[in-house]
């Protein structure tokens, strides 16, 4: 990105030019009869006697000196209000960070195009949805409505880019409709919704004539040819582009052949290291699953110490949660439950997640979960054991105020999590509550001010990167690398086992 120029000084800034120094006057001889003199001189003083002097000798120069102040004062107000009145057309406007937790740097906006792409991969997909589950076909897209579902950031930043450009003051982005002006063209297919559209996934099941069934790998598929026949996905090797897979397992079938492109992901569990790194990609927070907690800080409300409530058994690094049910089930005022999506059991999270002063988030099937989001927005203090986990926003979130975390190792040793937790004064449980106070809009999705426009933000950050990667993907010969090019994953060298 190329900074904007430098307004001239004549916007009110002083100039840090030096001015003349000021000579100071030549000192005059001692009289003889000074008292305080150390040295006596019997030279006379060099002082004129002004009083002497003739009047045109002394209103001479002041009078020239008048002349002068005068003249410059003239000249200034003239450049000032006829040649500087207006900033140069080259001059770039500017808006300000308005994040409290950064500091005020001058922030261009930038351009993005969102494609109008062909129904099927937007409206098409809710339609396809609500059909598989007995729904019925509307004549009317806006009747349409996204399910709710941990996945939803692709509902939400189509929704944002649909809205007028006059409700979305303070976006780092703009929207336009001309694909030339873009910096940035935004891909908004419902990737998760598009995996999960078909409930039935057997390929030996007959569907109704009258309501087809529904093929991820095909969308998936149908979705890259269009792009391939597209102009700006080809101009700049798709590198501009931003892609949304919410979900980990979200354009599985495709990712390698967009993986130029900045990715909009929960985590990196499901992706290679050569398909995503947090150079290129923005890590978003799951969208939370159950109502947010309205009261104020404290623990009296609070009686029991630790919650979780989820799936036991996982596959892969979500082998761990096993290990801390059978550490954890028998201890006193710790609530520990295995529970499936379902409403009755938000119902229970919710009450549970509001009544207790820490809340576990161990890995799953992938390092992250809509759970941690869940404990965030109700001011239950997250206890992390995940050792390969991503968060959003680290740019302005030092999770460390907000969370506790404990490696895996140490968080199954029998006994060490409870005792550590029990340790924790009720000064430094509040203190992480008005942490947790302070930052919780970041997870709100529907808050104007909330997730959407922070990942307009991140987003906004990674255009210097694309343009580096641009400008030198069309100067590199092409080269096998065994190991991945330019996107290492950052991975914790520090050591630290637990942050307690």
């Amino acid at each position: 990105m190329v900074p904007p120029p430098i307004a001239s000084k004549a916007f009110g800034e002083q100039s840090m030019i030096p001015g003349p120094k000021l000579r100071s006057p030549p000192p005059s001889v001692t009289s003889p009869s000074s008292p305080s003199s150390p040295h006596v001189s019997t030279t006379k003083s060099l002082t004129p006697n002004l009083s002497k002097m003739p009047r045109k000798l002394i209103l001479r120069p002041t009078l020239t000196l008048a002349t002068t102040l005068f003249t410059i004062l003239i000249l200034y107000a003239f450049f000032n209000t006829f040649i500087f009145s207006n900033p140069p057309n080259n001059v770039t406007s500017v808006r300000f960070s308005r994040n409290s937790n950064t500091q005020n740097f001058p922030v261009k906006s930038v351009k993005v195009y969102m494609y109008d792409l062909p129904r099927k991969f937007t409206y098409g997909v809710i339609e396809s949805y609500a059909l598989a589950r007995g729904g019925e076909k509307q004549s009317d897209d806006s009747l349409l409505k996204y399910p709710g579902n941990q996945h939803s950031a692709e509902w939400y930043l189509f929704s944002d880019l649909n809205r007028p450009s006059i409700e979305r003051v303070g976006s780092a982005v703009t929207r336009v409709l001309d694909p030339k002006e873009a910096d940035l063209f935004y891909v908004p297919f419902f990737s998760s919704l598009s995996l999960v559209a078909n409930p039935i996934r057997s390929n030996n099941v007959v569907a109704p004539a009258d309501r087809p069934a529904y093929s991820d790998e095909e969308m998936q598929e149908s979705l890259i040819q269009w792009l391939e026949q597209q102009e700006y996905w080809k101009r700049n090797n798709g590198w501009d582009h931003v892609f949304i897979c919410q979900d980990p397992n979200a354009l599985y079938k495709v990712v390698d052949r967009v993986k130029n492109g900045v990715l909009l992901v929960s985590d990196f569990g499901r992706l290679a290291r050569n398909q995503a790194s947090l150079v290129k990609d923005v890590i978003l927070p799951y969208s939370h699953r159950i109502n947010t907690y309205t009261g104020d800080i404290g623990v009296e409300n609070r009686n029991s110490l630790l919650f979780f409530m989820g799936n036991r058994y996982r596959k892969e690094g979500g082998k761990i949660r096993d290990l801390l049910f059978q550490l954890l089930e028998k201890e006193e005022d710790v609530i520990i439950k295995h529970g499936a999506q379902s409403r009755e059991s938000r119902r229970e999270a919710r009450k549970g997640m509001h009544s207790s002063k820490f809340c576990l988030h161990p890995a799953g099937d992938t390092p992250s979960a809509c759970r941690l989001f869940d404990a965030i927005v109700s001011l239950c203090v997250p206890v992390i054991i995940s050792d390969y986990i991503e968060l959003p926003f680290e740019d302005v979130i030092d999770y460390r105020k907000i969370a506790v975390f404990v490696d895996s190792n140490t968080a199954v040793k029998p006994g060490f999590l409870v005792k550590k937790l029990r340790k924790v004064s009720m000064e430094r449980i509040l203190e992480y509550q008005r942490e947790l106070k302070k930052v919780k809009h970041y997870y709100e999705y529907e808050d104007p001010n909330g997730t959407v426009k922070e990942i307009w933000r991140q987003v906004s950050l990674k255009l210097p990167l694309i343009n580096l990667m641009i400008n030198r993907d069309k100067r590199l010969v092409k080269r096998e690398f065994i190991e991945p090019d330019c996107s290492c994953l950052c991975s914790n060298q520090t050591g630290i086992l637990t942050t307690l």
